[in-house]
């Protein structure tokens, strides 16, 4: 049960240390406690833990401007940020887990503003049928981190310029371009601040818990971590992970995500196997890369290992519903396409 909550703020815009910090915050969170962490990146794209950046994002245009490629822990699909963007993030132990709830803050939040927003899809906020906030998850040693954007007054151009989305996303949002399936709160309430938005998510924050909010006490994260995590962050190999070489490929889009899986098959078993996706459950993604090799190259035998890596006693932060979903499907298209 949350007793605690606290908050900080960053005024840091390198993406790294940013994901550096909130990683050890989320190792850090204590039982009974809920830390808000409030920062923003500058000229970032950011994708999920299981995509590949190329696909996803313009990278060499990306880097010519200046800008930053990031992987974050959580899985879910790319996105852009920039000073017209607040980052928040949730962090608790997983007993005192609700993602309804502590997206009920930012909604909350919004309505202070004079803005009428709802939840809707598998992690959207929007205002006027346009999504102005996006959500992921991640789960680790037993600590969820509950993380996601407000678009306050986003370079939609720039977004545009760097983002590569797929035709069959938009597709399957219903939607023609990504301009217009997003809006800037600024078009709803022109006098909206990024000082004035934290202030209404800190108060939501302490409406919705029914407590008030400390800072988070000095010394909680070590320099020395933080300087660690945040090289980590920014290395080639998280950004850019090895390609295996493969010669078998599947993939299909879901309700949940995409899905595409790359495998190496040698003798009549998979060797060495990848999953790219935008899942939100980027822990089953990695379980089934994982299961994936030594397995003989049949159909019913990779859907078996598909379904065990959904079924394991894991509860995902995204639910168990959801993952056995996710499991299902891709079990299913193995069986489909492979004899």
């Amino acid at each position: 049960m949350i007793s605690t909550l606290k908050r900080i703020e960053t005024d840091c815009t390198d993406p790294y240390r940013n994901l550096a910090a909130e990683k050890l915050l989320t190792l850090d969170v204590r039982e009974g406690e809920c830390i808000l962490f409030l920062w923003q990146n500058r000229h970032t794209v950011v994708i999920g833990r299981n995509q590949n950046a190329w696909e996803e994002c313009s990278v060499r245009q990306l880097e010519a401007d200046g800008g930053y490629l990031a992987r974050r822990l959580s899985g879910g699909g790319a996105v852009y940020h920039d000073l017209g963007n607040l980052n928040f993030s949730f962090l608790v132990r997983k007993a005192d887990y609700d993602p309804e709830k502590q997206s009920d803050v930012i909604r909350r939040a919004a309505e202070k503003l004079g803005i009428a927003a709802r939840r809707t899809g598998r992690n959207d906020l929007e205002a006027g049928g346009r999504k102005f906030s996006g959500n992921a998850y991640y789960e680790t040693r037993g600590r969820c981190c509950h993380h996601g954007t407000v678009m306050i007054d986003v370079d939609t151009e720039a977004l545009i310029r760097y983002l590569t989305v797929s035709g069959g996303k938009l597709q399957s949002k219903g939607v023609s371009s990504v301009r217009s399936r997003v809006i800037n709160l600024k078009e709803i309430c022109p006098d909206i601040t990024i000082n004035r938005l934290k202030d209404a998510i800190i108060g939501a924050f302490e409406e919705i818990y029914g407590l008030w909010v400390q800072p988070l006490e000095a010394g909680r994260l070590s320099e020395t971590d933080i300087l660690r995590e945040t090289e980590a962050f920014s290395s080639v190999d998280w950004l850019f992970p090895p390609r295996i070489p493969f010669n078998a490929v599947l993939e299909n889009r879901c309700e949940w995500g995409g899905i595409r899986l790359e495998l190496c098959v040698s003798g009549e078993r998979v060797e060495r196997a990848e999953c790219v996706s935008d899942a939100m459950d980027e822990g089953l993604i990695c379980r089934i890369r994982e299961a994936l090799p030594g397995c003989p190259y049949c159909g019913k035998e990779l859907a078996a290992r598909v379904t065990a890596a959904a079924s394991a006693d894991e509860d995902a932060v995204t639910g168990t519903e959801m993952r056995i979903r996710i499991g299902r499907d891709i079990a299913e298209l193995l069986r489909a396409q492979i004899p």
